[in-house]
């Protein structure tokens, strides 16, 4: 396998919108968050990592770790590059590219330095922002209270066009939207900090030195460390701007990458902490994804990071016991020790606790399905002890203490566990008011004691050594069919010979998010927010189910040694 691996291809793809590179520098934060989101399941669970990270050179001055990095030779071109991916190029249409292009906080901005520039007569162009957004330049991003990539901190490198700022000192001083706030020190030379305000209450920070530009979105956020202010999300202190003004690329080493090569058009990483959704905790061995640009396409990347007691990689069971036709899957090493105080915590006896997780061996995995919902997967673990009446009765004290909620109608305040074993396999199962479950109320034996307007009917089994977890029973009776070799699994579609962890079925996706999207959009409550989604979202939907199954295949042998172990991933076409 090559050191990088190309993103799918697909059918040829329509004409690319002809828009002016100039206007769609915008999207950067849109482009960032979509490739993260594509394969924001990936990880790897419940891990203790073998030693801590080196503390990065930019902690050190004062600036937190950023949660995303966009490396580019262009920000003007990222959009056209994003559509050089044939399957965002068909399910992208040209709002994509213009959607900024009338923002507010684009056009306030634009519209205060235009109003600078022809108020103080200075002799700056008027195409002065289309160009400075046409060169080489580092973003790093911040997620905000709402978990969305949001703050940003811009680098940008032209030789001798930052100087054409020099202008702006001049006004700082008799200008109601710029003003001077602060000076940093580079070298032997104090530089000007300034603050430009615009649409009444956004403001953003730069500061401009020889060869370099710096951007802050959020002046909040700045902070000198001789104040004794704790770092936290976001956070840049006046040194560490320095140090960017002075050169210095502390970027990269937040993401175990090397400064970009020539060669790099554009290079997106995304921490895990981005990906994880909260959960990183959980999976502390998943360090973060990168897609990379050259003059061949984009190639994908994973990182990982080393860990105490480092598990194989054995996916094999897992797809094994996945029935056929999953939407997605990802599959997980899994080290069980970890998940002990977590089990305690919801609720497990210490002792039933300590005795589940002795018994957690090997890989788990999740699949989701177009027949079922997008928060009910299918969860597979394996387990390391086939039949064990002690094992069984942990299991079954486990799922009644974990799984139910308060039933105001039924006299235990909760529905009773239905238990039932055949043949290999033991199953645990429990009736749970939601309004989010599949079976509307009238369909339950009493529908008068189900607390809502449906119910689910949550599903605990073991077969042999596989243990089985649903919120929708359908999906686990489907896996014990599978296993009893009466459904085909996943196995039969999956690489033979390649270590697997992730795969994805556009069709099978496409039907799920179209479910769900028409599902939370009634038409009789939300008419024009359901018709939009019939008239624009439904066509790109079916555009993505005709794209074929893919496999994401790691190397032979992978395994991570060290922090921030970049593993290059291919896309097999199934």
């Amino acid at each position: 396998m090559s050191d990088t691996t190309d993103l799918p291809a697909a059918a040829p793809a329509a004409e690319t919108p002809s828009v002016k590179p100039s206007r769609r520098w915008p999207a950067i934060v849109v482009g960032v968050c979509l490739v993260a989101g594509v394969v924001g399941g990936m990880g790897w669970l419940m891990h203790k990592s073998k030693a801590p990270a080196p503390q990065l050179v930019a902690e050190k001055l004062g600036m937190s770790r950023p949660d995303a990095l966009l490396e580019t030779r262009s920000l003007s071109q990222l959009p056209r590059d994003l559509l050089a991916v044939p399957f965002l190029k068909e399910t992208l249409t040209e709002s994509f590219v213009f959607y900024y292009e009338t923002h507010a906080d684009r056009l306030g901005l634009i519209g205060s330095l235009r109003r600078i520039i022809y108020e103080h007569d200075l002799k700056l162009q008027d195409s002065l922002i289309e160009q400075l957004f046409d060169q080489p330049a580092d973003v790093a991003l911040w997620r905000g209270a709402d978990g969305r990539l949001k703050d940003f901190l811009l680098v940008m490198d032209r030789g001798g066009l930052a100087k054409v700022l020099e202008p702006l000192a001049k006004v700082a001083l008799d200008d109601s939207q710029l003003s001077k706030i602060a000076e940093v020190k580079v070298g032997a030379e104090d530089v000007a900090l300034f603050q430009l305000t615009y649409n009444a209450s956004k403001a953003l920070l730069f500061a401009s030195h020889g060869d370099k530009l710096v951007v802050m979105s959020n002046p909040a956020k700045l902070y000198d460390p001789q104040s004794g202010v704790t770092q936290e999300s976001g956070s840049v202190s006046t040194q560490a701007i320095a140090a960017l003004l002075n050169g210095d690329k502390l970027f990269p080493e937040a993401f175990g990458l090397q400064p970009r090569a020539p060669e790099i058009k554009q290079r997106l990483s995304v921490n895990a902490s981005v990906l994880a959704m909260g959960y990183q905790r959980f999976i502390p061995n998943f360090a973060g994804l990168r897609f990379d640009m050259d003059d061949k396409g984009w190639h994908s990347f994973l990182a990982m990071d080393e860990l105490e007691n480092q598990p194989d990689f054995d996916f094999k069971p897992i797809w094994q016991a996945m029935p056929m036709g999953a939407s997605a899957c990802v599959a997980l090493p899994l080290a069980a020790e970890q998940q002990k105080p977590l089990l305690v915590k919801l609720g497990a006896e210490e002792n039933v606790a300590q005795a589940l997780t002795e018994h957690m061996a090997g890989a788990a995995g999740l699949c989701w399905y177009a027949d079922s919902r997008l928060y009910t997967p299918l969860l597979v673990a394996s387990l390391n002890d086939k039949d064990s009446a002690k094992l069984d009765g942990d299991l079954g004290k486990l799922f009644g203490s974990m799984v139910g909620a308060y039933e105001g109608n039924v006299e235990e305040h909760a529905f009773p566990v239905v238990e039932k074993q055949e043949g290999a396999s033991h199953q645990w199962q429990r009736q749970v008011s939601s309004n989010f479950g599949p079976y509307p109320a009238k369909d339950a034996e009493d529908p008068d004691a189900i607390s809502g307007k449906a119910f689910m009917r949550v599903s605990l089994a073991r077969h042999g050594s596989t243990l089985l977890f649903s919120l929708d029973d359908k999906l686990v009776d489907k896996a014990l069919g599978t296993l009893d070799k009466r459904f085909p699994p996943m196995a039969d579609v999956v690489p033979k010979d390649l270590l697997m962890p992730v795969y994805f079925g556009p069709d099978s996706m496409a039907q799920l998010m179209q479910q769900e999207t028409l599902d939370s959009l009634p038409q009789d409550m939300e008419p024009v927010f359901y018709n939009a989604a019939q008239t624009y979202l439904i066509p790109k939907l079916r555009t993505l189910g005709g794209y074929g199954k893919y496999a994401l295949t790691l190397p032979e042998g992978s395994e991570p040694d060290g922090h921030w172990q970049w593993l290059p991933l291919e896309w097999k076409a199934l």
